[in-house]
């Protein structure tokens, strides 16, 4: 299944909000929302870049680079499929 390319860049405009509004309200130098955040942004520009590679053939001149911590953290593997998940059921 082909996720729309505007649906799933809408989704990482609304990560990378979210994670300006955690930044904002951050409360300590680890603070676990601002890191959710953070890793939002990565999982939303993947689908982004993926959408678009298989709608149009095109890629993005940017790279994600991963830090091993991250990704024993399903639960925020998931945050961009949830994200996309949102726009299309508007």
């Amino acid at each position: 299944m082909s996720i729309d390319p505007r649906v799933a860049l809408q989704s990482l405009v609304t990560a990378l909000e979210e994670h300006l509004a955690a930044s904002a309200s951050r409360r300590r130098e680890d603070d676990p929302a601002v890191e959710a955040a953070y890793v939002g942004i990565a999982d939303a520009f993947e689908v982004y870049e993926e959408a678009l590679y298989d709608a149009f053939g095109e890629s993005l001149p940017l790279d994600i680079y991963e830090d091993d911590e991250d990704e024993d953290d399903d639960e925020d593997a998931e945050y961009a499929s949830r994200l996309v998940e949102a726009e299309v059921e508007k």
